[in-house]
């Protein structure tokens, strides 16, 4: 029986099903609108079958069945059908849930004018006041008839899913959704740009939604699910730096609790509290150590749901020379009891040269509790030599508690936990305060955030009022690099995201009074890319064998370039920021001056840009933003611009990630005239081409790249990956000048070929920082 007779049959068995309406009343099922709408939605697609489609839903049909299930039903139908043989199913399965987003917002598929809209919802208190408050109706009509509606057709059916999951405007109780995409695209550009000039800020707020709605700049899931409501808090990444004090522990995480309640992620730095046994007042007490604070942490950490669009997270860092760090290390392990295990929290490990060094000549490393060696903590970050000549000053002093490890059996210690848990991090803090944005005699770098990829001064609370501490954050957004049809509109598109980044500074609110001075004083932004992987592809580039590596030199030279000339540009109309003398900018040292110059063995790229010229244009007339730059996790946004995920290598040509929203099936950008250029991440033998990559780019990124490092262990006999790899490549990546490394990640030989990926608490960009 042909399929077309197959269908037809289908149709009059279904006629005498009923169908439940949404006020209750039942009617006859009307196949023919169901065909209606699917052949609408698979318009000007290859490879898809309507026929298919509606065969497959209509099994699924019942008596009695609700209008909103029949379209559920349709929308799985096509979603089912997805794969690399038909990968456009996901645009069908997309439209049709646009189609069926639209009714429940709007009963009707044509969204309202933007100003009835507004209007209604600010009524109910869903938007800021501020869009009617700023804008008029002429400039709001002005607006909505540039806003292009058709642009929803360009969503995969991921990034629906993702919009009504995480970013449209909803009543998380009830599930109704109350706006569409490009809605929230044009408000949130409206919102960022209310205090510019009525003469020129609807040029610039459709020039923002001409970027972010064609998927030229991807938007973090704080902007994307807040700008426009009258919860204002945006900043994606949160450092927050703890004394080893009573008042200050609790100031600190009375600041987490406030933080993780409004879509932020954490970085906690806790590496100066004492050892376990150190005395408390002269002896009268004995302290009980860093693990009864870091679960503290933990609770605060936990304490507050984000909205429903994710859970709390942190990482918490220390110094690898910690007197505690063995007990320290194995807080994530399986094994042990809940009162020496602190598993929901992950951790920064901190190193430097000096430790690296001990290792390489299989010396030791001494361990110390901070408060006993005046000067090493603050030395550690600050001064090198000043560490070094502390350091062995305290290692040779005999009246000082101190422990001495065996430097390779405390590093294969670390890279064990590590391999096992996956979430242990590494952060390099002399590249951090040696090859960055701030002077560490001024404004020493002490910790990283949630997802490794944030490097910002941070002084400890004393209470959560306290205007002497600092509290950094960091305001996200990246790039898609996939979607330039050259690297000279790099120029166009980070003026655009370094204006509204920092309109956003101004624009949302502060909980704790040292964010909002640090915020204002320092203005850092972190502006990343995603779609690495399609970029390399369709330039006929690998991660692998170097082919790529003039390539990405050339994109992030222009991306740092473009980002400090437009911060140099609005700091000629607006002012340079406060504490601009704080960062290596004003003495006119840029990253190009300072990276690694191992990079020069694999990397012969010239530089090409005016760097001279933008030299003394900062010399001049400084820049508005402290950083710019920052490669960040782009996990769920990379779905809403149909992407591959960040900077990193795809795990298969259709990805699906498992989320609170079901199976996810995402394909790859242009899989049929792509799929021989591409590489998967499990087809690439080893991390060297990688982090050479990650390299390259951190000659030019004033903050940190979140990178991982990947192992199969079937490539390797009795698939074990040696412990040699692993520390092998954690020493190359500071050889090559890398500053964080971020998850390690094992095949697990499962069958799944890594193709599911689970989004998990410490969704950082998105999840926070995972844009």
């Amino acid at each position: 029986m042909s399929r077309i007779h197959l269908l037809s049959k289908k149709r009059e068995m279904k006629k005498d099903i009923q169908v439940t309406k949404r006020n209750g009343k039942k009617e006859a099922i009307d196949m023919e609108k169901i065909h209606r709408v699917v052949n609408w939605a698979a318009q000007g697609l290859n490879g898809v079958s309507v026929s298919q489609v509606e065969i497959n839903a209509t099994l699924a049909f019942f008596d009695g069945i609700k209008t909103e299930d029949i379209h559920e039903t349709i929308i799985k139908s096509a979603a089912d059908l997805i794969s690399t043989q038909t990968p456009d199913y996901q645009y069908l399965a997309a439209r049709l849930a646009i189609f069926h987003l639209r009714k429940k917002s709007f009963k009707s598929f044509t969204p309202p004018p933007l100003f009835e809209h507004v209007s209604k919802l600010t009524a109910l208190g869903i938007y800021d006041k501020d869009i009617l408050d700023k804008y008029t109706q002429q400039e709001i009509e002005e607006l909505d008839a540039h806003t292009d509606h058709e642009r929803d057709m360009k969503f995969s059916y991921a990034a629906v899913k993702q919009l009504e999951g995480k970013y449209l405007v909803q009543n998380r109780t009830t599930g109704a959704i109350h706006e569409s995409p490009q809605q929230l695209y044009m408000l949130v550009g409206m919102c960022l740009f209310q205090e510019y000039d009525p003469k020129v800020r609807l040029d610039i707020v459709k020039r923002f939604y001409d970027a972010v709605s064609n998927f030229k700049i991807s938007l973090p899931t704080p902007i994307m699910a807040g700008v426009r409501t009258p919860t204002r808090q945006f900043s994606s990444c949160v450092l927050i730096e703890t004394d080893d004090d009573l008042d200050s522990i609790s100031a600190a995480a009375g600041a987490i609790v406030k933080y993780v309640s409004q879509r932020a992620g954490i970085g906690i730095n806790a590496g100066k509290i004492r050892a376990l046994g150190s005395p408390i007042r002269g002896g009268e007490a004995m302290h009980t150590g860093c693990i009864p604070f870091y679960k503290h942490f933990h609770t605060a950490v936990k304490s507050c749901s984000q909205g429903g669009v994710r859970g709390g997270a942190a990482t918490l860092f220390y110094p690898f020379w910690h007197l505690e760090v063995r007990e320290l290390l194995v807080l994530k392990n399986n094994t042990g009891t809940e009162e020496n295990r602190v598993r929901h929290l992950d951790y920064g490990v901190q190193f430097n040269g000096l430790m690296y060094q001990r290792f390489i000549e299989d010396g030791d490393i001494t361990l110390f509790s901070p408060h006993e060696v005046p000067g090493l903590y603050e030395a550690f970050f600050a001064d090198q030599d000043e560490f070094k000549r502390l350091y062995e000053r305290y290692e040779k002093d005999s009246s000082i508690c101190k422990k001495t490890l065996k430097a390779r059996e405390l590093f294969a210690s670390f890279m064990q936990e590590r391999a096992n848990t996956g979430r242990i991090y590494v952060q390099n803090v002399d590249h951090c305060n040696t090859h960055g944005a701030f002077n560490p005699s001024l404004a020493p770098i002490r910790q990283s955030n949630l997802c490794m990829e944030i490097t910002l001064p941070t002084k400890p609370l004393y209470s959560v009022q306290d205007s002497e501490g600092e509290v950094a954050l960091c305001t996200l957004s990246a790039v898609n690099l996939g979607a330039l049809k050259s690297i000279d509109e790099l120029e166009e598109i980070t003026e655009i995201i370094v204006r509204a980044l920092d309109s956003l500074l101004d624009y949302q609110d502060y909980p704790i009074k040292a964010a909002k001075i640090a915020s204002m004083n320092r203005r850092t932004l972190g502006i990343g890319v995603t779609n690495l992987a399609y970029y390399l592809a369709k330039n006929g580039a690998k991660y692998s064998d170097g082919s790529g590596n003039d390539l990405v030199h050339h994109a992030f030279e222009a991306l740092q370039y473009y980002s400090l000339k437009a911060s140099n540009k609005l700091a000629k109309e607006k002012g340079r920021c406060p504490l601009f003398n704080e960062t290596q900018y004003a003495k006119g040292i840029l990253p190009i001056d300072t990276f690694k110059k191992d990079i020069n063995d694999f990397c012969h790229s010239a530089l090409t840009m005016d760097w001279d010229g933008l030299r003394e244009d900062i010399k001049k007339d400084g820049l508005r933003n402290s950083t710019l730059t920052a490669l960040m996790p782009c996990e769920s946004s990379s779905q809403i611009s149909n992407s591959t995920n960040g900077i990193e290598p795809p795990r298969a040509f259709v990805t699906t990630k498992q989320s609170k929203d079901g199976l996810l099936k995402q394909v790859v950008p242009e899989y049929e005239r792509l799929k021989n250029q591409y590489e998967l991440l499990w087809d690439i033998k080893d991390n060297e081409g990688y982090l050479q990559l990650c390299a390259i780019m951190q000659k030019f990124v004033d903050q940190a790249i979140s990178a991982n490092t990947h192992y199969d262990p079937a490539l390797f006999e009795d698939n074990k990956v040696p412990m040699k790899l692993f520390l092998m490549d954690l020493l190359k990546t500071y050889k090559y000048g890398v500053k964080t490394l971020y998850y390690h990640t094992t095949r697990d030989g499962s069958g799944e070929e890594g193709m599911l990926e689970k989004e998990d608490d410490n969704a950082c960009a998105d999840g926070v920082c995972k844009l």
